[in-house]
């Protein structure tokens, strides 16, 4: 049995039906603030990035401790921010996806971890590599245990 294309179900439809079934939101009908914070976000949090790593350039063949620590900083942060979002303040509904999704998920890079791991093995370091490979993920999700717990207890006086 083949599944119908929605088209040819609609055609069969009354109209009256189509036509509710038109005046209801569409999937993007109130997303476009979300989408919109969350790329203006987002190119916050590239442009602080990417200003880190001019700040703070890595050496061909060197720990990237850039990268390690914008993804270790910004693990941090995540944790604090749900925190305050979810158990203390409440948020604007834009604020979660701009800061959160847009900014910090700009500002943290799976990406260039992925590449800059890459670039150390062909440049003849795996040991580095793989010693950055464990060391951010260890690291990233300490820091966002740690900040998470840490606000809990101090703003809260719970823990989860």
């Amino acid at each position: 049995m083949t599944v119908p294309h929605p088209d040819e179900v609609e055609a069969h439809r009354p109209p009256a039906v189509v036509a509710r079934r038109s005046a209801r939101h569409s999937p993007w009908q109130g997303q476009a603030p979300v989408v919109a914070v969350v790329a203006l976000g987002g190119g916050i949090g590239a442009a602080a990035r990417y200003g880190a790593s001019l700040l703070w350039p890595t050496q061909s063949g060197a720990f990237p401790w850039t990268t390690f620590w914008v993804n270790v900083v910004g693990c941090f942060v995540i944790g604090l921010f749900m925190v305050v979002i979810m158990d203390i303040w409440a948020a604007h509904r834009l604020v979660r996806p701009f800061f959160g999704t847009g900014v910090l998920g700009g500002f943290t890079t799976f990406s260039t971890y992925a590449i800059d791991i890459q670039r150390l093995v062909e440049d003849g370091h795996p040991r580095t590599a793989l010693a950055y490979l464990a060391a951010t993920l260890l690291a990233a999700l300490t820091a966002v245990w740690l900040a998470a717990t840490t606000a809990r207890l101090a703003l809260t006086g719970r823990r989860r």
